[in-house]
């Protein structure tokens, strides 16, 4: 910086003597003529204290020119009219000198100027005669001087009256205003006042033009400068207010620009404030970023750069985010470099936060799922319970009705009497009653045993289903998580099977539409999950219609670039319009005792095997259909 300064300084300084020379003489000028104005006239706009120091400097020539044309015409008495000229020209330009100095604008004063000049001008020009006077160069600078002291108006008056001059007054001066003589002597005194009336007025056209083109200009630019610097402070108050980093730098790495933000991280993180000019990566910088010089090269060749940086903060730290991106000049090249920073704290401890929550969303799922599972499960263990009870209920009753007794007591009878055991059977009332009474206890006991039998088989049967149902969660329990080739049907009917007797108790009818599809790769246990929530929903729903064609319709079907489809759809309540967007989202139900969570799980466990479900439904009443859409092969469709 010290280098650059130093060298600018020198160059500013190495100025031509000629310039020097024309630059001291400008300011002398202009000092002494700020001696004939008051101390507010100087500090007046520039446009003003020109005109002031015009009127001064013209005023100051006329009246020296005035006073030695006085001297030259004095010792000559027959030259009384030039005399008298040269003293009222005298006096008159003093006058316009002290009316300067007292005046508040430069008009009275720049009149009275301009008035004695053409009033001068004239009288001389038609005193001495000379045809070509009014071809004189002095003839436009006149009206030349009125324009700028007096403005256009004021000015335009002096080239109507020079312009007269030049036409008529001039012309008939020469003839002694003899109307009957010819007013121009020949073609050459006519062309050259009328070419100098032109030119006159010419003169005043072209300045007439060329201050309207100005004074446009300079409106135009004052709105761009205005606009620039409306956009300028509106820019500027935006980045100072944005709680984002933004800074910029050249070529060299020196900071042109930092906002607030900056200046804040800046300090906070490296202990010391960013200064404009110099370097942005000091020593401490440098430490904890050695990667900037890298990024920073990569961003002038015209490269955006991202990166994040985590920064210890006491207890905690924060997380920012920035981006380098070239800063282009007007042909296109790299000036230099625009940071931009953001504090992404917040945001990555949401992330980490909704990462936390999505584990436990899909640990909650999976206990979700298991828990449809096993009231799926316990629902139909209890129903066969009860026909296990009846069972075993009637199996006690003839046991405890038997007629077993009666015939150990018979047999007892039978062995007290075996000495005399045909005199007893013959000749005892007793005896003779035995035959038939063991007759009639065997068939009885037959008859009982058939009963048992057949309740045994039955107890023997639903223990069995029993079994089996406990073994089929076993068996999808023990490979859940675990990604292996699943036939759909064989699932499905798995599915169905946890709610066969409740659905043959409600009489709901179901309809197998299965199509010839290939075996999936598959999460058994999620899937089996959904389809044990959508079953269980259906169920629900036609438990609610009160229909008395309860109808659940199952559909499998094969799909292109290697998709399969299962619908899961019942006549049941149906879903209303309004529903339908948020039926899938986490806590949203329309059963009383509902949690909001089945649908939410089920859907986000459709996603994470790479597949979808979506639901249809005409209204309420018109009953739903959900439709489970997979991929033969996971792998294949995450790549």
């Amino acid at each position: 910086m010290n280098t650059n300064s130093s060298g600018i300084a020198e160059t500013q300084g190495a100025v031509s003597p000629a310039a020097s020379a024309r630059g001291g003489a400008s300011a002398w000028l202009r000092q002494g003529l700020d001696l004939f104005l008051r101390e507010d006239q100087r500090r007046a706009p520039a446009d003003e204290l020109n005109r002031y120091r015009t009127v001064a400097f013209g005023a100051l020539s006329q009246w020296v020119m005035s006073v030695l044309f006085l001297g030259s015409v004095l010792s000559r008495p027959n030259q009384a009219v030039l005399q008298a000229v040269a003293i009222g020209c005298v006096g008159a330009y003093a006058l316009t000198l002290v009316l300067l100095r007292k005046g508040s604008s430069p008009r009275p004063a720049g009149l009275l100027l301009c008035s004695t000049l053409c009033w001068a001008y004239i009288t001389a020009g038609m005193h001495m005669g000379n045809r070509m006077a009014a071809a004189h160069v002095a003839s436009t600078l006149i009206p030349l001087l009125a324009f700028f002291v007096l403005g256009s108006r004021g000015g335009l008056a002096f080239t109507l009256l020079m312009a007269l001059y030049a036409l008529v007054l001039q012309p008939l001066a020469l003839v002694g205003f003899n109307l009957s003589d010819p007013a121009f002597a020949n073609g050459l005194t006519l062309s050259s006042n009328l070419f100098a009336a032109l030119c006159i007025v010419g003169v005043w056209g072209l300045n007439y033009l060329y201050i309207r083109a100005r004074d446009n200009a300079q409106r135009a630019l004052e709105r761009t400068l205005k606009e620039l610097r409306d956009n300028e402070r509106k820019l500027h108050s935006l980045v100072e207010s944005t709680d984002d980093i933004v800074c910029s730098l050249d070529k060299e790495g020196r900071l042109l620009t930092s906002n607030a933000a900056h200046r804040r991280w800046y300090s906070l993180i490296f202990g010391h404030a960013a200064l404009l000019g110099e370097p942005l990566a000091q020593t401490r910088f440098q430490e904890r970023h050695p990667e900037f010089a890298q990024n920073f090269a990569r961003a002038l060749s015209g490269e955006r750069v991202l990166s994040e940086f985590i920064y210890p903060m006491g207890d905690s730290s924060a997380a920012l985010e920035f981006s380098l991106t070239p800063m282009l000049d007007e042909q296109g090249q790299a000036a230099g470099v625009t940071i931009f920073g953001r504090d992404m704290t917040a945001r990555r401890q949401a992330e980490a936060r909704l990462v936390e929550l999505h584990r436990s969303l899909l640990e909650a799922s999976r206990k979700a799922g298991m828990a449809e599972i096993a009231t799926g499960v316990l629902h139909n263990v209890g129903n066969t319970l009860n026909s296990v009870n009846v069972s075993a209920t009637l199996v006690a009753e003839h046991l405890r009705g038997s007629r077993v007794q009666g015939l150990v007591r018979a047999t007892e009878l039978i062995h007290e009497h075996g000495e005399d055991l045909g005199t007893f059977l013959t000749r005892d009332e007793r005896g003779r009653l035995l035959p038939e009474y063991l007759l009639s206890v065997s068939r009885q006991i037959a008859e009982e045993q058939a009963t048992m039998l057949a309740e045994i088989r039955s107890l023997t049967k639903n223990v069995d289903h029993i079994k089996s149902v406990v073994q089929m969660q076993q068996e999808h329990a023990r490979f859940g998580g675990m990604v292996e080739q699943v036939s759909l049907p064989e699932l499905l009917d798995d599915a169905l099977r946890l709610h066969s007797t409740s659905f043959e108790q409600l009489g709901i009818q179901v309809r197998r539409e299965y199509a010839t599809v290939p075996p999936l790769h598959v999460d058994r246990h999620k899937l089996l999950q959904i389809l044990v929530n959508l079953l269980s929903n259906a169920r629900h729903s036609l438990l609610e219609s009160q229909r008395a064609n309860k109808q659940l319709t199952l559909r499998i079907s094969a799909l292109p670039q290697e998709r399969l489809r299962l619908e899961v759809s019942d006549n049941g309540t149906g879903i209303a319009p309004e529903n339908l967007p948020r039926l899938f989202s986490q806590g949203f139900t329309t059963k009383k005792s509902g949690h909001g969570f089945g649908l939410h799980a089920s859907a986000l466990a459709a996603s994470e095997m790479k597949g979808s479900l979506t639901c249809t439904s005409a209204g309420l009443g018109h009953g739903a259909t959900f439709i489970i859409d997979l991929p033969l092969n996971p792998e294949q469709a995450r790549g």
